[in-house]
């Protein structure tokens, strides 16, 4: 029944349509562009025999942070190239914007570097994109670089001979107010799984308790926040099932008495597994009571490692 409806809704749009004058669908040129099609190719340059990547490229000169260029490819395939200066732990946005480029063009991005001190810059990217931009261009929208140093950004085409291009660096989009993270969860490591197990059967009956980590990715300027984290649909899951209530937000440090006796022993080994030992690591709690019972949940969130872990309890009176 819903198909035939969606088949009847189909057909009086599409009478609509075409009785306005307009078309069903877009119209397919009558000769196609040079760089324009529909299934897109990376391009990578060639591996060169020096080894230096710079040498399969034309070398434009260097760009500021934040800065933009633009060019012209006038042959099939190529690839142009520009080197900038990046200090170590600097998160950057690559782009080719569709402001500046032409129309139908398909781009390959790519980074290299550090260059070293025989002024190579390798052959193997640290970084690479398709079609994560505009239409078939070309976007690395957060790119962390754990070493300082100067690198080349080289961008490429295979059929966009005749076309513009415009390249921008600079710093990655803030989130939106109302991001979500998307957690997607991993396998406990066994040193933990066996932590909480221990924990469990310590509890002699009286608790229980339930582990989870996630990890998620990220993309955005500064960090996740623990409001992005409690978004997630496995946290209010969680709250659903236990009629939770929030019950403020406390420092890392502050967690361990208020995790049950028998799971404390996991308070250092979640530090020291999942955190890199500068970042600022919070919990977000909940609290309800029912059945003669309390059931809390812990919401911890790693905003550097880029990991979330959730640990349900309950105790029995």
């Amino acid at each position: 029944m819903r198909l035939t409806l969606l088949k009847s809704c189909l057909t009086v749009l599409l009478f609509c349509v075409t009785a306005c004058g307009g078309s069903p669908g877009p119209e397919t040129p009558a000769a196609e562009e040079a760089g324009e099609h529909v299934q897109s190719v990376l391009s990578p340059p060639a591996p060169p025999a020096s080894g230096n990547i710079v040498d399969s490229t034309a070398y434009l000169g260097p760009v500021s942070l934040p800065g933009a260029v633009q060019a012209q490819f006038t042959t099939n395939p190529q690839a142009f190239s520009f080197s900038f200066q990046a200090p170590a732990g600097k998160t950057l946005r690559l782009e080719v914007t569709h402001l500046g480029s032409s129309m139908y063009l398909d781009t390959g991005l790519f980074v290299y570097g550090p260059k070293d001190a025989s002024g190579s810059y390798g052959a193997t990217p640290v970084a690479q994109d398709d079609d994560s931009g505009y239409g078939q261009l070309s976007k690395i929208a957060a790119l962390t670089l754990a070493q300082g140093g100067e690198y080349l950004a080289v961008v490429s085409t295979g059929t966009g001979a005749g076309k513009r291009f415009r390249l921008e660096l600079g710093d990655p989009a803030a989130a939106p107010a109302s991001y979500t993270l998307h957690l997607g969860e991993e396998a406990l490591p066994p040193d933990i799984h066996a932590l909480e197990r221990e924990a469990y059967w310590g509890c002699d009956g009286g608790c229980d308790g339930e582990l989870h980590v996630y990890a998620f990715p990220w993309s955005y300027a500064g960090e996740p926040t623990l409001a992005m984290a409690t978004r997630t649909a496995q946290v209010q899951q969680l709250l659903a099932d236990y009629w939770l209530s929030p019950t403020g937000v406390i420092p890392y440090a502050d967690l361990e008495p208020r995790m049950e006796i028998a799971y404390q022993r996991l308070h250092p080994a979640l530090l020291s597994t999942y955190g890199n030992g500068t970042e600022d690591v919070r919990v977000a709690t909940y609290e309800s009571g029912y059945g003669g019972g309390i059931f809390r949940l812990f919401v911890i969130l790693f905003p550097q490692s880029h990991k979330v872990v959730t640990l349900w309890q309950d105790h029995w009176f």
